[in-house]
């Protein structure tokens, strides 16, 4: 399935009557979230590089017109127009990982309004989407203090692919390792795994299945003792360890029950058994809400593996977010619908300490203490600089987290900062507005969003 032709309807219905009404000067449309979802105090920016990938191969095909033409139910000669059309604008955009606030731009696409409206759908979709999962992984590195996390998300995510930007997005805030083979090897994410309940019961005892995983992986291994009696498990695992001569380096893995309570009897266990150096690692359904509360209950766990609740971003599986026109050749516009108001104009976000934010216009001056957030990182359809690294991406999270309002780190309840908007959008604003209902002859009291 080609990447044009996955896109809204709507989307190619526009294109092509702008084409056909010959307006093709320039438009900026802006990315933003409205609102953060409840029980977040931040978010993180993610999905930019596969959406500059996607635009800097973006072309109307032969074949993708005929796949219009067959949907439309209309001759190909109609939707002629659309064929050869490629991106060769301009976007501004704040560079993965860094934190970002509700009404703030994740991104600033200026181009031809055809091309710049027809990929729409597919920016909002890596965009918001990848922004939601890596912001749910930021609060388990927040929650698990320090303790390492691993990404066992790809057998619940929402398909294949799914699991793959997972794995990347948790890999970029910080996680230890993923469970996904693919990952690794695409992302440079260590691999990381066990062994499964199947596994323990294939064999006649527990263990059996224990010696039998230490002779075909003689390095380090992690059993998991909660088959059957996670007591007895502990002790099985703590005399294979001992037995074999494997200590540092090794784990056992609790995966149900009272995950605390087991995890301090399991210490108790493995410390008396001399294996001090085994470590305990945790998973089953857990997110940053049950990592916080084992981590502030002072569970003896090392470790812990996430995945269904992280990799769907659970509670809070989407973003209200929008792809808005907000100015079109040299025009400022704004939208007055109730409750979606919109700014108008060109942006930036000049970012203070604490993330006290201003949201002002592209070409404004910075304020005093503050540094701009967006970055132009294509011109002319191309990259203006290489693909961002991990490395890279993981340092200015950490940066922006650092200096992230301790009420807003929070697990429960945090309260995000809200960004102020600059005297001259705020002018630019009313000027707009004014203009508007001048022409429609409305009024309306919305402040933007």
């Amino acid at each position: 399935m080609s990447e044009v032709t996955t896109t809204d309807l709507y989307e190619v219905t526009m294109a092509l009557s702008y084409l056909r009404e010959d307006m093709r000067a320039p438009a900026t449309f802006s990315l933003s979230v409205r609102d953060l979802p409840p029980g977040r105090g931040f978010l993180v920016a993610a999905g930019l590089e596969p959406a500059l990938d996607h635009l800097s191969r973006f072309r109307v095909g032969r074949t993708d017109v005929q796949e219009f033409a067959e949907v439309l139910r209309r001759p190909v000669e109609d939707l002629a127009p659309l064929h050869g059309l490629s991106f060769d604008g301009e976007v501004r955009a704040v560079p993965e990982g860094r934190l970002v606030l509700a009404g703030e731009p994740l991104l600033e696409v200026t181009a031809p309004l055809p091309q710049a409206q027809l990929v729409e759908t597919y920016l909002l979709a890596l965009l918001s989407h990848q922004t939601a999962v890596a912001s749910k992984a930021a609060r388990c590195v927040l929650a698990a203090a320090g303790r390492p996390l691993v990404d066992f998300s790809l057998r619940r995510a929402h398909g294949p692919e799914a699991g793959m930007q997972a794995a990347r997005l948790c890999g970029l805030v910080g996680f230890a390792g993923t469970s996904n083979v693919a990952a690794a090897r695409r992302y440079g994410i260590p691999a990381a795994g066990t062994m499964a309940h199947s596994y323990v019961e294939a064999f006649a005892s527990e263990e059996q299945a224990f010696r039998a995983f230490a002779r075909t992986h003689p390095g380090p291994v992690t059993l998991l003792v909660d088959t059957y009696d996670t007591d007895r498990g502990v002790a099985t695992a703590a005399r294979v360890l001992k037995d074999l001569g494997l200590g540092p380096g090794c784990g056992i893995r609790l995966d149900s029950g009272d995950l605390g309570e087991q995890a301090r009897r399991a210490r108790t266990a493995l410390d008396a058994a001399g294996l001090a150096d085994v470590q305990i690692i945790a998973s089953g359904g857990l997110d940053e809400y049950a990592v916080d509360r084992l981590v502030r209950e002072g569970a003896p766990i090392d470790a812990y593996a996430v995945g269904s609740k992280v990799g769907t971003a659970a509670d809070a599986p989407y973003l209200d977010a929008a792809y808005k026109l907000v100015e079109y050749a040299r025009r400022p516009v704004m939208k007055l619908s109730p409750g979606k108001v919109t700014a108008p104009g060109t942006k930036q976000v000049f970012r203070g300490p604490g993330l006290r934010d201003v949201i002002g216009l592209a070409n404004e001056e910075p304020p005093n203490g503050t540094e701009p957030l967006l970055r132009t990182v294509m011109r002319g359809g191309l990259r203006t600089e290489p693909p961002d690294t991990p490395a890279t991406a993981r340092a200015r999270f950490e940066a922006d987290l650092a200096a992230l309002p301790p009420e807003a780190r929070r697990i429960e309840h945090p309260v995000p900062p809200v960004p102020t908007a600059s005297t001259r959008l705020t002018a630019l604003t009313a000027v707009v507005r004014h203009r508007i209902e001048s022409r429609t002859g409305t009024s309306g009291r919305s402040t933007f969003a």
